[in-house]
């Protein structure tokens, strides 16, 4: 099976000029942006992963006028008839447990995999949906099965209704109104208020992005940066003179510790790093399937040059310059050969073995501790990925 390359157009719109003219910039419908595109996923598929411990997935239900939230794992027995109106099933992940939505999410992979976050599969009978609301990440929502009424428009009046388990625009005044079809797609960047809508049974895929606080992203930085940190000396105050107020922090001291902080200087590599090792981390509920009965390292390595590898769909794998991180480990790419095997096999998520060089006693190791840790596969027999 040959792993889908990312789009080059949404309909006959260039992915660049999209990138241009509406990323994070305005709303975008476009109609039949994936054409033939079949369902990802089927209603019994999503019930099946909404029942497991190890997928996120939450209900939404409002009936009779009142809105419930619940979080799984369901059983599908429990689950609400598809015959009855008014109740969405959201499930969280949908990529990294399915191939067909994981080669889905993989013709958006025309953004950086660092912002890229994985795909949500919203299965919902007629009239259901979550209520008007507003996300502050930008979204692809993608109909794939049955037909959605998306109302959207930007307001500057935020409030929520009250007392509700989600958060629902009080004031929601939609500016826009489409239906959208199997093959459809609506681009929203962050900040638009939006609300779909069922029109009967449907699953729409939401391929959303990251888009993490600075505060998140600087705190384990300076954690680092603190722990690694050497700065030579102690506080000296050969000046200091008698004081009437010894409760008051010495103005001197401030200043001296102000310098010494000045002498810890972050640099481009410093920041490269720390987003490498953030960014890579896996999600807290992930967890990956190890081989039940690995290879022996040279079973493995004949294997690789034979068959080739291909990443797990949870592992995340980045690189910048000389460093890469994988599900939040920091490496060093290492030799010239193996840097380009790695950097390829992060950009292509999968390589034939006769790229991987697995002679190379370094990268082998590197394999094969992937593999034995289930962060990478052989691949299958036959099986080539573009």
């Amino acid at each position: 099976m040959s792993a889908p390359r990312p789009l080059r157009a949404l309909g006959k719109l260039p992915v660049e000029e999209f990138m241009r003219r509406y990323w994070q910039k305005r709303p975008l419908l476009v109609r039949q942006a994936i054409p033939s595109l079949q369902s990802p996923v089927a209603r019994e598929r999503l019930f099946e992963l909404a029942a497991r411990d190890d997928v996120e997935s939450r209900l939404v239900t409002a009936f009779g006028g009142r809105w419930r939230l619940a979080h799984g794992p369901f059983d599908a027995r429990n689950l609400p008839s598809p015959r009855r109106r008014a109740w969405t099933l959201l499930v969280q992940g949908v990529n990294l447990h399915d191939e067909a939505a994981d080669a889905l999410l993989a013709r958006f992979r025309f953004l950086p995999d660092a912002r890229l976050d994985d795909l949500m599969a919203s299965y919902a009978t007629d009239g259901g949906g979550v209520g008007p609301h507003v996300d502050s990440y930008d979204v692809f929502l993608v109909q794939t099965h049955g037909r959605r009424r998306w109302r959207i428009g930007r307001q500057r009046d935020l409030r929520l209704v009250p007392g509700l388990p989600l958060k629902i625009l009080a004031g929601f005044r939609p500016t826009h109104e489409w239906v959208l079809e199997p093959g459809d797609l609506l681009y929203l960047p962050p900040g638009v208020a939006h609300e779909g809508v069922a029109l009967g049974e449907c699953i729409t895929c939401s391929i959303g992005f990251r888009a993490p606080a600075w505060q998140e992203l600087v705190e384990p930085w300076f954690a680092a940066l603190a722990e690694r940190a050497r700065v030579a000396g102690r506080y000296r105050d050969p000046q200091q003179r008698p004081t009437r107020q010894p409760g008051r922090l010495p103005p001197a001291m401030c200043a001296a510790a102000l310098r010494a902080l000045g002498r810890i200087r972050p640099n481009r590599r410093d920041a490269a790093r720390a987003l490498l090792t953030q960014l890579s981390e896996p999600k807290p509920h992930v967890v990956f399937d190890r081989p039940a009965r690995p290879l022996g390292m040279a079973r493995f390595a004949a294997a690789v040059r034979a068959r080739g590898v291909r990443l797990d769909p949870r592992t995340r794998l980045l690189y910048d310059g000389g460093d890469a991180a994988i599900n939040g480990e920091l490496f060093e790419l290492g030799d010239r050969r193996a840097a380009a095997a790695l950097r390829s096999l992060a950009d292509r998520r999968a390589l034939e073995g006769a790229s991987l060089h697995a002679r190379d006693p370094t990268l082998r190791t590197l394999l094969y501790e992937w593999y034995v840790a289930g962060w990478l596969h052989l691949q299958r027999r036959g099986e080539t990925r573009a």
